[in-house]
């Protein structure tokens, strides 16, 4: 019961954190025009801004506290917790650009807020197999990548919308699968196996694939329709996580009676406000975008 209280606990401030990354990162690109979304010049841009880094460096410390709560529970509790990263980014994003926070985005607040309530309080969740063969990681990652380099190679052909939700969509993939190696790694730390820790090909994928995942993130951000890129990244990642650990690691839930359906009224809402939220911020970001002039330092 402490573990899965520490897991909540970690995953919580992983997903302040997260929408800290979130909401600076945004606010780092604006000026940068959509059609440079995915390209070096981006890229060169944003390395030059030390608000991108302050964004950058709370992603991280993100990640590490998702790491920590990895170490404590399953990727079935911990990933879902995370989608609160919206309900944290809503008040601060709201505050950086002087602006209010609408009802109707407070209310569906509540209802994400209620959502992941009653999923944690149910959430019984079973350890699965954590030390999968070296070569079945390879395959997992191989086809992980192949779907995402699908999803850029029709973002890059793509306008609007579609480019923004195929970049947001290889975001959640490349996120999810970095999750399930991070729980990995985690296992074999908690089990006082360091040498296998950092020896493990896991590591290192995380690593890359969280790098090249956060740059992809960066051009979804730029792709059009941000209220499309945020939820939809939002949304997959936990989708992601949650499958893999099921078919790859093994893991599972201990629910009996009317849980199952309960869980599955409480994921449909946490699905309904992220959706809601994401689209409410990123109308009001593409109103910002059209006026903005002048570079941010």
């Amino acid at each position: 019961m402490v573990g899965h209280g520490l897991a909540v606990f970690f995953a919580l401030l992983a997903a302040i954190f997260m929408a800290v990354g979130i909401v600076v990162r945004q606010r780092a690109t604006l000026d940068v025009p959509p059609e440079k979304g995915v390209s070096t010049v981006m890229l060169r841009t944003l390395l030059r801004r030390r608000v991108w880094w302050a964004g950058t460096g709370a992603a991280v410390a993100g990640f590490f506290f998702q790491a920590l709560a990895l170490g404590y529970g399953s990727l079935l509790l911990v990933q879902p917790v995370l989608v609160s990263a919206l309900l944290f980014a809503l008040p601060l994003s709201a505050r950086m650009a002087g602006r209010r926070v609408k009802r109707a985005e407070w209310l569906w607040a509540l209802v994400l807020t209620a959502s992941l309530t009653v999923f944690v309080a149910l959430a019984k969740t079973s350890a699965g197999d954590y030390d999968i063969p070296v070569a079945l990681t390879v395959i997992v990652v191989a086809v992980c990548v192949g779907v995402v380099l699908a999803c850029v190679l029709i973002a890059m052909r793509a306008t609007n919308w579609r480019r923004a939700v195929m970049l947001a969509a290889a975001v959640g993939v490349l996120f999810g699968l970095v999750a399930v190696l991070t729980k990995i790694v985690m296992h074999m730390l908690t089990e006082g196996r360091v040498y296998s820790a950092v020896t493990t090909p896991a590591l290192y994928l995380v690593v890359a694939l969280g790098v090249a995942a956060t740059l992809l993130q960066q051009s979804a951000f730029h792709a059009g329709s941000l209220q499309t890129s945020v939820p939809t990244m939002l949304v997959l990642e936990p989708v992601i996580a949650v499958v893999l650990g099921a078919i790859v690691l093994n893991e599972h839930m201990s629910i009996s009676g009317l849980e199952p359906i309960a869980l599955a009224a409480a994921a449909a809402a946490m699905i309904a406000a992220t959706v809601a939220l994401g689209r409410g911020e990123g109308a009001y970001e593409e109103r910002l975008e059209a006026p903005l002039a002048e570079p941010v330092s």
